[in-house]
């Protein structure tokens, strides 16, 4: 395994867990307040602040636990990581118009807010997807 496919699980792991984390803190606040009430604002943005850090700390750890095997990035690992960037992309421009669409509805903030973290995390899973499935499948570049 590659150090850039190490760092993808990295990327795939983590994006996963924090929002899960985030998922399960509003809701369990949503027990006591509708849900549109929550305090959603400080869990949100402890959630990515932790999983920026949490993913540089873990990227250092794989890279340090595999040192013999080189940083090295070939032409292969810069195509899959294009297709990859590419490829989730797309959810973050359907999460742009539909917190565009929210936002003209005069929708809560609440809602607008969660669609584009959820939007984000969509895009950070299937980019990552893209490239662990372009490196365990033959990848060519046309």
């Amino acid at each position: 395994m590659s150090y850039e496919e190490r760092n993808v699980w990295v990327m795939l792991v983590v994006s996963v867990l924090a929002y899960a984390v985030y998922v399960v803190v509003v809701l369990t606040r949503a027990r006591e307040v509708p849900l549109t009430e929550v305090a959603y604002v400080g869990p949100l943005l402890w959630s990515i602040g932790g999983a920026i850090v949490v993913s540089i700390l873990a990227s250092i750890a794989v890279g340090l636990a595999n040192r013999r095997d080189g940083h090295l990035t070939d032409q292969r690992d810069k195509e899959i990581n294009r297709v990859g960037e590419r490829t989730g992309q797309s959810f973050v421009v359907i999460g742009a118009l539909a917190a565009l669409v929210l936002a003209l509805l005069e929708v809560d903030w609440f809602w607008i807010a969660n669609v584009l973290y959820l939007c984000f995390v969509l895009s950070a899973i299937v980019s990552s997807m893209t490239r662990l499935a372009a490196y365990r499948q033959d990848f060519s570049t046309w």
